[in-house]
């Protein structure tokens, strides 16, 4: 299976990416910004990170990069798409998701573990994970805050597009497993046709025993699934 991995002035979590999908056997490629062509590709990642320092807003510059329009064309023919953090609110930016990412609820930067437990399980994303499963996979963001309007958050609550949410270790979404002030503890959400997904946890730092966890590895066979 081939990747792309979208590198912007201030990624720090694209090499990090790169070892999660070379891990897993992906043959993957790492494309810079001011590219205008992407490589033939069975998914592309928009990595985690500092795109452009954070000026402006949260993705708002990376998503008028040059890359992107190729990034938007091949969502849109349907190519997997996976924005993880920063890729995330870039993939908002862009419109390929709707909602927006907001400041944390305590207005700081958040880096720690937390516990998801996986709504949908039947996507090209989640499907070797079990439905209501909880994983610990670590958070680092200070824009994770999710929000969107009510129309949006019924259709993603109808469509079953809610990938993710905080979670407790038992499993409950309350409000103190939520880190980070998120909309009904909303992690991850898929577009209307479920090849796009955008995740504020890591999965990709969740490969390795020797360094956290494997948690995050199914994403990865799920895709390759």
């Amino acid at each position: 299976m081939k990747s792309s991995v979208i590198v912007f002035p201030g990624s720090n979590c694209d090499r990090d990416i790169a070892v999660a999908l070379e891990k897993m056997q992906f043959k993957n490629q790492m494309v810079w910004h001011k590219d205008t062509k992407l490589p033939k590709s069975d998914l592309i990642v928009v990595p985690g990170g500092f795109s452009y320092g954070d000026y402006l807003r949260s993705g708002a510059i990376a998503g008028k990069s040059l890359i992107i329009d190729e990034v938007i064309k091949a969502a849109n023919s349907g190519c997997l798409v996976l924005g993880i953090c920063n890729g995330f609110q870039i993939l908002t930016e862009t419109g390929l998701l709707k909602g927006t990412l907001l400041r944390n609820k305590n207005l700081k930067f958040i880096n720690k573990d937390v516990q998801i437990k996986v709504l949908n399980n039947e996507t090209k994303f989640t499907n070797k994970y079990k439905k209501d499963q909880i994983l610990k996979i670590n958070i680092a963001h200070n824009e994770g805050n999710f929000f969107t309007d009510t129309k949006h958050l019924d259709e993603l609550k109808k469509e079953n597009l809610i990938a993710f949410k905080y979670c407790d270790e038992n499993g409950n979404g309350n409000q103190e497993a939520n880190p980070n002030g998120s909309l009904e503890n909303i992690a991850g959400i898929l577009n209307d046709k479920k090849n796009i997904l955008g995740m504020m946890p890591h999965p990709e730092r969740m490969v390795d025993d020797i360094i956290s966890n494997k948690d995050g590895i199914n994403l990865f066979s799920s895709l390759l699934n």
